[in-house]
């Protein structure tokens, strides 16, 4: 694995196990001095639908999965909730490593910067050419303005489907000779923004509940777009 000017530089074509072997070794950015692993996404390659977090937790980063913590729980409830299969879906994150600080001996959730994120892009690009899904759903604010635009409102527009090209099957599609371009086109795909599990947990108990139906009524548009 190579990185140039701090943004890593994934193989090409190859499929998601050689990407999670590559992603193993990633320096792109600082963030992996400090954690156990890189956390690469996880699900079938056949995924319709692919679930984009910001970045791995303290159990994430433990495992070496993706959304197995208490915010990865709350969300297979939801999935459930939802009528959405998460042994389907791929779920993955829009960084591959821990950002923390620490604070005694426990390890302090740190938003990551636009550094960060566009070192790891290339991976989730990566990601996108392999699977080519219907749906993206972006998994709270810092997915959603990395994905669609840094103006997007969650609060304001959570639950929408939208139009989308992702940048990976782009980048591939512009690669082939334009005569199989419209041939090879890729299915139009779908792009959701909705809250992180994550901030759910944060909420008030008072309006934790209140959160928790949003979140599930997003999914079912999810579950709908899919049928």
């Amino acid at each position: 694995m190579s990185e140039r000017n701090g943004v890593a530089q994934p193989p090409t074509g190859v499929g998601l196990e050689q990407l999670r072997g590559a992603a193993a070794g990633c320096r792109a950015c600082e963030l992996w001095q400090d954690t156990t692993q890189t956390v690469f996404g996880e699900g079938p390659g056949t995924a319709r639908v692919v679930f984009v977090g910001e970045q791995p937790g303290d159990q994430e980063d433990r495992k070496g999965e993706p959304f197995v913590g208490p915010a990865g729980r709350l969300l297979d409830k939801a999935l459930d909730d939802a009528g959405i299969d998460r042994a389907t879906a791929y779920v993955t994150n829009a960084v591959k490593h821990f950002g923390h600080t620490l604070k005694g001996k426990r390890r302090i959730h740190q938003t990551p910067g636009a550094e960060h994120l566009r070192a790891c892009r290339p991976w989730l690009e990566a990601e996108f050419a392999v699977l080519q899904p219907e749906v993206v759903v972006a998994l709270g604010a810092t997915a959603a303005k990395s994905l669609i635009s840094p103006s997007f409102r969650i609060t304001r527009d959570h639950g929408q489907l939208m139009p989308w090209t992702p940048p990976g099957v782009r980048a591939a599609e512009a690669a082939l000779p334009e005569a199989d371009q419209d041939e090879d086109a890729p299915h139009q795909t779908w792009i959701l923004a909705t809250t992180h599990p994550s901030a759910i947990l944060r909420t008030p108990d008072e309006a934790r509940d209140a959160a928790y139906a949003a979140l599930v009524a997003d999914l079912t548009v999810v579950r709908d777009a899919l049928a």
